[in-house]
């Protein structure tokens, strides 16, 4: 039985760090094990041009821990108004990594968003033209769409026409929670990739709803059916380079999560690598972590992987985690998965 990896220090390719107070506190929890994470824009007010993204870059590079290597990737949030000059100069200039494309009304904080992708097509040319990734949040915001429907109806109304479009642009499909997203990025020959989420492989919609409702396993995209965490779990450990780490990590106080209207997002962060690897070792595709945590988001990204490395230690007792991070606006419940976690980073 393994009891010790060694992989490649892994990347997240989709983390929400707030800003101030907040994100003085959740940062160390990935800056911890993680290189390199890409940054999700959607501040109030958002990250929309270069200007605004060197200064977040400078506030998360002050709020770092005196010793660590992590490198923020910074990203610009598209909008109606934004100017694609401006996008590729940032690109140009190594500030950003990609431009995150938030259906209006989607998530937390997407109300800047875009209503009609035909109103940034200008800048979507200019991103395919230099190679520049778009993020996409792959959800329809129709009222009329259920739910659970509206990830399978936005690949079949917005993105694949997109694809059709424009070609050559790179596209990371984040977050993806259904069998149809699986299948649509195992479809795509070029320039297309996806993330997958930590909790996405651990819970379903039941978790959510299912003996009373689960206010920290709500997040959006909504959690599905089994078969469709079962999908995710598949793509993930299967080593397909076209599927990546990328945790959606998403911090709110608890008194913002349990408000009768209460905010979208799980907190994984803290314990991620032991959910993965928990996850992999289950579906016995250990040896396929390090691509999926590691190598795989890099290659997509045109980057290089990290040059040091981490190691899992196969415990044989729980290893415990914080139930909680304590932050100047309250506490922050880290996601529990159900079940032990018996590897912990060495």
């Amino acid at each position: 039985m393994t009891k010790s990896i060694t992989i490649t220090r892994p990347d997240d390719w989709h983390l929400h760090l707030r800003d101030g107070d907040m994100l003085r506190a959740v940062l160390p929890e990935t800056a911890r094990d993680f290189g390199r994470a890409i940054i999700m824009p959607n501040l109030v007010p958002p990250v929309v041009t270069s200007k605004d993204a060197a200064a977040y870059r400078d506030r998360i590079m002050a709020a770092l821990p005196t010793v660590t290597s992590f490198k923020p990737l910074m990203t610009l949030y598209l909008t109606e108004r934004t100017d694609p000059a401006d996008v590729a100069a940032a690109f140009e200039d190594g500030l950003i990594h990609a431009v995150k494309y938030y259906p209006a009304g989607a998530t937390t904080n997407s109300d800047s968003g875009v209503s009609n992708i035909k109103n940034v097509m200008q800048v979507l040319e200019k991103m395919s033209e230099i190679g520049l990734n778009l993020c996409i949040h792959g959800e329809v915001t129709n009222p009329e769409i259920d739910i659970f429907d509206r990830e399978a109806v936005f690949i079949d109304t917005i993105l694949d026409p997109l694809r059709s479009e424009l070609p050559d642009l790179r596209i990371t499909s984040e977050h993806i929670t259904t069998k149809q997203g699986v299948d649509y990025v195992k479809s795509a020959d070029q320039n297309l990739g996806a993330s997958i989420t930590t909790h996405h492989l651990i819970i379903n919609r039941n978790h959510i709803l299912a003996g009373g409702i689960k206010p920290h396993y709500y997040c959006l995209p909504v959690a599905k059916r089994e078969e469709h965490r079962l999908a995710l779990r598949a793509a993930a450990t299967s080593g397909d380079a076209r599927f990546f780490l990328g945790t959606d990590s998403a911090p709110h106080t608890d008194a913002n999560k349990l408000l009768p209207c209460g905010c979208a997002g799980c907190f994984t962060a803290t314990n991620t690598l032991s959910c993965l690897a928990h996850v992999f070792e289950e579906d016995g595709a250990l040896d396929q972590l390090e691509k999926f945590a590691s190598l795989n988001g890099p290659a997509h990204y045109r980057l290089a992987p990290n040059a040091d490395t981490i190691t899992l230690q196969k415990e044989n007792s729980a290893v415990i985690y914080p139930k909680s991070i304590a932050t100047a606006d309250g506490d922050v419940t880290v996601f529990d998965p159900g079940f032990d976690l018996r590897w912990r980073v060495a």
